[in-house]
């Protein structure tokens, strides 16, 4: 009796069902129509437009609530010193400048970066040569050494690249190492299957795969470097025979004029938001986005 009260596979099975399956046709159009105001918002730099807009009319209400143009001068009157200094050539002079200085001294630092990356990922001695040196001078501030490259190269372009150099380079390496070994072994075996090695692996595996990363330290190490220069030429002020942006500001503080002061550093934003949107943005579409490794 008991073992006839145990179900048996068969009466468990359950029965089969069929379903015919729906005509496409019937199921109708499964898009909707967007308003306008929806199709607006989609698009990226309107968004973002909207935000400063909303940064700007604060700036300007704050301002004239305190009504201290010494202090706080209001948007209206920084973008009157900024329109006024660009027609007469000074700000872009010194923006040529600065961005001239900067170009270099971060061209240097990824070409660096990129040999030490390489002899990290391909031999062990590289590998503890950058974790040593990275753990030694990435936390050593770049103004720390601004008396010894004044010091060592005197005063002109050649200190100030030196520590743009510096701020640069330790972000970019770490991040492109951090990255590298981020990759995973199947991609690795499948460029050994190729006869992949050395160089060879790296330019057609690690930094393909390893691009987010990659691109995360050019990012951070651009910020560094305008952070760096506009320090730089504070202290060290006319580079050779011109004044970039840095020096700008200075003179401007010095003469009490608080809005070209701010028309200054307006511009290192404007310049900031320039290459985020058209360098950065433009390299991110052709790769990242385009491998399909980076959400839209």
């Amino acid at each position: 009796m008991a073992d006839s009260a145990i179900p048996t596979c068969a009466s468990l099975s359950r029965p089969d069902i069929e379903r015919t399956p729906a005509d496409i046709s019937e199921i109708g159009d499964i898009s909707r129509p967007i308003g306008l105001l929806e199709a607006i918002m989609s698009v990226t730099a309107v968004r973002r437009g909207l935000v400063l807009l909303v940064l700007a009319i604060i700036w300007e209400v704050y301002a004239r609530y305190i009504s201290n143009p010494l202090m706080f001068p209001s948007l209206s009157d920084t973008l009157s010193a900024w329109s006024a200094d660009v027609i007469a050539g000074k700000l872009p002079a010194s923006a040529a400048t600065s961005l001239r200085i900067l170009v270099i001294g971060y061209a240097t630092a990824i070409a660096i970066a990129a040999v030490m990356t390489t002899l990290a990922v391909s031999t062990r001695i590289g590998t503890d040569v950058l974790a040593t040196l990275t753990a030694m001078f990435n936390p050593l501030p770049a103004i720390a050494i601004l008396p010894l490259a004044l010091l060592w190269f005197g005063l002109g372009t050649t200190s100030i690249v030196f520590v743009i150099v510096h701020s640069v380079l330790w972000a970019v390496s770490l991040n492109t190492y951090t990255g590298f070994l981020s990759v995973s072994q199947t991609q690795r075996m499948a460029g050994r299957n190729y006869g992949l090695g050395g160089l060879r692996m790296v330019l057609f595996i690690l930094i393909p795969a390893a691009f987010p990363s990659i691109l995360a330290g050019l990012k951070i190490g651009w910020a560094f470097a305008w952070r760096t220069l506009i320090a730089a030429e504070l202290v060290f002020g006319v580079s050779g025979n011109a004044a970039g942006l840095g020096w700008y500001i200075f003179e401007a503080r010095n003469a009490l004029e608080t809005a070209n002061v701010f028309a200054g550093l307006l511009t290192v934003i404007l310049i900031g938001l320039a290459v985020e949107g058209l360098v950065f943005r433009s390299i991110e579409a052709m790769t990242v986005r385009k491998w399909g490794m980076q959400n839209h």
